[in-house]
């Protein structure tokens, strides 16, 4: 196989490829940034949780 049918099968592939749309990327970006604020909330009110009760125990 030489360069140029690789780049044809590059640009074969390439042409299937469905991207998706401006709207679907700003839905997946907010759905992503809501779910990582979700967790990060609750890690730290696990962390503040558990401080306390450290505290508690060891003081």
């Amino acid at each position: 196989m030489n360069l140029s049918t690789h780049i044809k099968n590059a640009k074969a592939e390439l042409a299937k490829v469905i991207f998706p749309t401006k709207g679907q990327v700003k839905q997946a970006y907010i759905s992503v940034v809501i779910v990582v604020s979700i967790i990060a909330a609750f890690l730290a009110l696990v962390d503040l949780l558990m401080s306390s009760i450290m505290s508690a125990i060891l003081g």
